[in-house]
């Protein structure tokens, strides 16, 4: 039976098609070669775009109060599709798992992202970035995104287990990490299942990788268990987590999960943001000035903490259009569990709907000048012309990245901690060309060092 007319229902949507879909094709050559192009040039077709993958038809929420309606209503359009490809790395993890599942794992999980918590789990995260940096030589060459994904794995390490890993183990689980997220997007964007079956060197080495990802996890788990420790880390909140009604706790499994999804969203996604910070602040002269005279009065010298964010108003500002100009969660999905109406239009169950961080964020009449990195959008008045639901870096509703709060506090810190002591340079030569995988990556962004 159709759901109730949607609150969405009642005003005017413009709806339309997006234009070159090829024979059998459809749209899939354009978002396999130009997948950030095509995406964002949607929205100038409607609120809702029919879009072609193959013989499929699915739809592209374009505008932020269908993406709402959509994301609000988990019962209605649920996860599905690429989904299931994320299991065999994420496993029935908070960022995979649905229904009654994702709700009691959500209430289990939530406390360990109080903020008392996050406080306490980022009390290291300075000195980690200056124990990296320290080692940087002024006026050499560095790939900000090899080296900020490097730190975000000691970040999340020592988030997740404050010790017992050290940095042999945390670099095999980098570079496993690495293998395994790589893998997962080339099972996405072939879902027929037919290549990951073949023994190719390629899914032998994710299969090895995933493996041993999951050892390292599970070694600490068991670890942990035999001392019955409180660290004050994360896996430590996660073993003691109890539903406040059944008193139910997660197991062995489910903790692997959770580590395993936290390690991915901690380190991979928040790399790449600050990656695009670092190199952004350095082709904008005006904008790296002000983190720097705001940085320095807030710390006078000292290493950041955690109560110094708020005296980082504009450094905040700086992270906020970074993550508009450049989401990680750049598309995702939803599929249609019943009949339905989106936009004005009768969705039959099983239909594929799209969203997009990056679709919103580039869109002109959301966001003017929406390809200038301007973090003035977010002062005053300004910041309070933005519609409803337009910047959408961590998704909105029941399924909205538990660990938002705690990616912004790390990036901040890490900001403010290199900020502080280097200016980093674009390499000569250098352009900034995002690739669309799993998530919004910044590729290779070779930087000069300087010392302030």
């Amino acid at each position: 039976m159709p759901t109730a007319k949607p609150a969405t229902a009642d005003r005017s949507w413009r709806t339309g098609a997006a234009p070159g879909a090829l024979p059998l094709l459809g749209h899939v050559l354009p978002l396999w070669r130009r997948p950030l192009d095509f995406i964002a040039s949607l929205p100038a077709h409607g609120d809702l775009v029919e879009v072609r993958l193959g013989p499929s038809r699915a739809y592209l929420a374009a505008h932020p109060e269908l993406v709402r309606h959509v994301l609000l209503n988990p019962r209605v359009f649920d996860k599905g599709g690429v989904f299931d490809k994320a299991r065999q790395l994420l496993g029935n993890s908070l960022s995979v798992s649905r229904g009654e599942e994702h709700r009691f794992q959500r209430r289990l999980i939530q406390p360990a992202f109080h903020t008392t918590k996050i406080a306490a789990y980022t009390n290291a995260v300075a000195d980690d970035t200056r124990a990296v940096t320290d080692a940087w030589c002024p006026g050499e060459t560095r790939d900000i995104s090899d080296a900020m994904h490097a730190l975000l794995m000691r970040v999340a390490a020592r988030t997740l287990f404050s010790t017992g890993l050290d940095d042999t183990v945390i670099e095999e689980a980098r570079h496993c990490l690495r293998t395994v997220s790589q893998g997962i997007y080339k099972r996405t964007v072939a879902p027929l299942g037919v290549m990951e079956k073949m023994p190719t060197p390629g899914n032998r080495a994710y299969d090895h990788a995933n493996s041993r990802l999951r050892e390292i996890v599970a070694e600490m788990i068991a670890r942990r268990r035999r001392s019955d420790a409180d660290h004050g880390d994360l896996l430590s909140t996660l073993l003691r987590a109890e539903h406040p009604e059944t008193g139910e706790r997660l197991d062995d499994r489910q903790v692997l999960d959770q580590v395993v999804t936290f390690l991915v969203a901690g380190s991979e996604t928040t790399a790449s943001t600050l990656a695009f910070v670092f190199h952004l602040m350095g082709t904008l002269p005006e904008v790296e000035k002000r983190v720097h005279a705001e940085v320095d009065e807030a710390l006078g010298g000292r290493t950041p903490v955690y109560d110094d964010l708020p005296a980082l108003p504009y450094t905040r500002n700086v992270i906020t259009e970074a993550l508009r100009l450049y989401p990680p969660s750049w598309m995702a999905m939803r599929v249609a569990a019943e009949d339905t109406e989106l936009g004005g239009r009768h969705i039959p169950a099983g239909t594929m709907i799209l969203y997009s961080a990056y679709a919103l964020h580039h869109n002109p009449e959301l966001f003017p000048d929406p390809e200038v990195f301007d973090p003035g959008r977010w002062e005053g008045e300004r910041a309070r012309e933005v519609p409803r639901g337009a910047l959408l870096p961590f998704g909105a509703g029941s399924h909205k990245c538990i660990g938002d709060v705690l990616a912004l506090t790390e990036t901040a810190l890490i900001v403010a901690t290199v900020a502080a002591r280097w200016r980093l340079r674009p390499a000569p030569g250098t352009s900034l060309r995002p690739e669309p995988k799993a998530t919004l990556e910044a590729g290779p962004l070779p930087m000069i060092c300087e010392r302030r």
